[in-house]
């Protein structure tokens, strides 16, 4: 795939239909009984490709993306979910400066990893008043403090060590790299990087350990034996807190942090590392012999002694737990082990066989976006934006891509993928019933931009309100997932709370409008389509109709429950607003309802469609919602700030409309911030931001609501009912 980001318009290509209506008399009937025939063969072969199973590892590996040059924009990350390690095509981190100035940063990073500076200020020092509620109600939006500036930086997501590789003791210069053959195994999870150095042949295998937080590494070269290579360790001191997304990583304050040898011996050195208040230690370990050069206070040289042409050796990074001697093939059989296991589980997909032009660019997004979610989003402290590949938004989580991130892990048949998030909200459900106690609402609150320590950040985040119904949705969807009544029993029990408690604060921010007689979402309000000013917003439409869904779902939670049902919420559900509608459409909210009658109100997301792409509201005119989106795909502002999730989103609203002809090209949209690069990363232009998880997470659950069949007809929602599209699914 051409990495060259464009934003020419995609050519929707046009079916061609033939209708035969009329044969000679004479052979009618010898020619529907060949074409029945011909049906029934058909049929038995369709039913015998869907009983095969799938060779999932030919497939998968048929999708391993590789290299054959230097591409900035395409370095490989290595994972297991929780600690990952981004590689340039030296098979380290060998060009880190000139890939971060090409606009995709190498870095090694562990979810567990945060510092804070030091400092100490509460969240109310950011608070400001608004009328909300019918009453006055503080929120911490404001940020021009010194406190509103820390608290939201704070605690911060901290880069671990770069691996480079050296030449003759120096940077490798990139134009003493040629021939080039780099290929990243997903089936496996290891990287082989070949190519020539200086003239001389270079073989490097890295991999990441299932478990631990440790990478491993093979070198093999003849420059090995001239004492020619050697390998660098660099600590740095942080990022530069000034850049929200993408920061570069801050090398100059060596004063700022501090590396202290902890034991050496002949094969190993051990390594204590303090950044402000965290500490972890690095341990190095390799099989051979080697020497050990510290050249500054966080600058570490491995030379491998020249008796052999092969290296290898392991970096671990250790939080809580003691280091261990991990060599090389232990890191490497324990990633291929956790790999093909996690290819073998849950649901898959072939579309290898289809002849449609839109299939092997779909398979390929498919395949890298459940690499790299495997790779980077599984840890108990939910994924930022940009995973463990760069840091974004200070490493904060933001709550409201609580559905967008993890919901692919239950249409998938992959529940363990969900399940850190519900367990999250669990964890932190006192603290979000503290928020709500704050602002005078019943239940929990849930937070939007958080920290490992569940604090709220500053900012407009508190104005947000779409994060609020995400816990019920997604346990909803768990419970839903289930047939075995034990199973369900359990899930009841186990996310109950949060289901009730999230519903309670739902119910009390909804206000009576006295003078229509009705339950109103009042201001201020950050819309999901955040271009409005906040007080001015009034009646959202995705916000109301997720209330309306939120407060359903958790009513029939409470009669499986065998409780009563909640009289008050009964009476709003009875009372809510209408969703606004102008002129046949879905507007974005009944206060501004100029969304398609002025430019400007069409850019952002186009919120309107969520309620059918996510939960199919089954309150939806389906005729407005059609023609809601067709006015969407006419005369939305794709070119503006769009971002990556819109466009599954749309594929998804068109599939629950049975637009089977729309799904496929809108999620393949050839438009701004929706081009997935040759690592499978989804560049988010004018955010800064090379990665952005949401749009690969988002993509597997808009494929997988599109996979879903019609029950009268056998049909996919999704995909066109022809030819074209050779489809084979299992798991789902």
């Amino acid at each position: 795939m051409n990495n060259k980001i464009s934003c020419r318009l995609p050519k929707i290509a046009l079916e061609l239909f033939l209708l035969v209506s009329c044969a000679l008399a004479t052979y009618a009937y010898a020619d529907n009984v060949k074409k029945t025939e011909h049906a029934k063969q058909t049929d038995d072969v369709k039913k015998t490709e869907q009983t095969q199973k799938i060779d999932r590892e030919k497939v998968v590996s048929a999708f391993s993306p590789g290299l054959q040059s230097l591409d900035k924009l395409s370095p490989f990350t290595l994972g297991n979910g929780k600690f990952a390690f981004t590689a340039d095509v030296t098979g380290f981190q060998s060009f880190g400066d000139a890939y971060f100035a090409g606009g995709f940063p190498l870095e090694t990073k562990a979810r567990w990893a945060w510092h804070s500076k030091p400092g100490e200020y509460s969240l109310a020092a950011a608070n400001k008043e608004y009328r909300a509620y019918n009453r006055s109600v503080s929120f911490p939006t404001e940020m021009d403090s010194e406190a509103a500036q820390w608290l939201r930086q704070n605690p911060h997501d901290a880069p671990l060590a770069r691996v480079a590789l050296l030449l003759d003791g120096k940077k490798i210069d990139e134009e003493k790299i040629t021939a080039i053959n780099q290929r990243l195994d997903m089936w496996r999870g290891s990287l082989d990087s070949r190519y020539a150095l200086d003239g001389r042949e270079v073989q490097v295998q890295s991999a990441v350990h299932a478990e631990r937080d440790a990478t491993g590494f093979q070198i093999s070269s003849p420059l090995i034996e001239q004492a020619r290579l050697s390998l660098q360790l660099q600590f740095p001191r942080g990022y530069d807190f000034s850049v929200k997304n993408t920061p570069d990583i801050d090398w100059q304050n060596d004063a700022g942090h501090s590396t202290v040898i902890a034991k050496q011996t002949k094969n190993s050195l051990i390594l204590k590392r303090t950044v402000d208040d965290l500490r972890y230690t690095t341990a190095i370990y390799w099989q051979g012999k080697a020497s050990i050069k510290q050249h500054s206070a966080h600058q570490f040289e491995i030379m491998p002694d020249a008796s052999n042409k092969t290296f290898e050796f392991s970096v671990e990074y250790s939080h809580n737990a003691k280091p261990k001697n991990i060599g090389f093939e232990h890191v490497i059989s324990s990633a291929s082990r956790y790999w093909q296991e996690y290819w073998n589980k849950g649901a898959f997909v072939d579309l290898t066989a289809s002849t449609d032009r839109n299939a092997h660019e779909l398979q390929r997004r498919i395949l890298l976006s459940q690499y790299l979610l495997a790779a980077q989003a599984r840890a108990t402290i939910p994924t930022q934006e940009t995973g463990l590949t760069a840091s974004s938004w200070y490493g904060k989580f933001h709550t409201e891509m609580a559905w967008l991130h993890y919901s692919y892990g239950i249409l998938w048949n992959r529940a363990e993928l969900t399940l850190p998030i519900l367990n999250w909200y669990v964890q932190n459900l006192d603290k979000a019933r503290v928020i709500a106690q704050s602002r005078g609402l019943d239940g929990a609150r849930w937070p939007k931009m958080v920290g490992p320590e569940g604090r709220e950040s500053p900012g407009g985040n508190s104005l947000i309100i779409w994060n609020q119904p995400h816990s019920i949705h997604l346990a909803e969807m768990l419970y839903e997932s289930k047939s075995d009544k034990t199973t369900q029993k359990k899930i009841l029990k186990q996310y109950a709370a949060i289901v009730e408690q999230s519903a309670r604060a739902m119910s009390s921010m909804l206000t009576w409008d006295e003078q229509h007689n009705r339950y109103m979402l009042d201001g201020p309000i950050w819309i999901a389509q955040e271009i409005y000013t906040p007080e001015q917003s009034r009646n959202p439409t995705y916000e109301l109709a997720y209330w309306r869904f939120g407060l359903e779902t958790a009513q029939q939670w409470r009669i499986r429950q065998g409780l009563p049902i909640n009289e008050q919420w009964q009476k709003q559900l009875q009372l809510l607003s209408p969703l606004p509608v102008k002129d046949g459409k879905y507007v974005a909210m009944e206060s501004i309802p100029d969304t398609f009658d002025n430019i400007k109100s069409r850019e952002d997301h186009p919120s309107m469609l969520a309620p059918t792409a996510f939960f199919n509201d089954r309150h939806i005119d389906k005729k407005i919602m059609n023609a809601t989106l067709e006015a969407v795909i006419k005369d939305w502002a794709f070119e503006t700030h769009i971002w990556g999730w819109d466009y599954p989103m749309m594929a998804m609203a068109a599939a629950h409309l049975e637009r089977r002809d729309l799904a496929v090209p809108l999620l393949l949209m050839d438009s701004r911030n929706n081009h997935y690069l040759n690592n499978g990363h989804v560049p988010q232009l004018g955010s800064e931001l090379a990665v952005y998880l949401p749009a690969n997470s988002s993509m597997l659950s808009a494929v997988a609501i599109m996979l879903k069949k019609n029950p009268q007809t056998g049909e996919y929602f999704g995909f066109p009912n022809n030819k074209t599209w050779a489809i084979r699914a299992e798991g789902f």
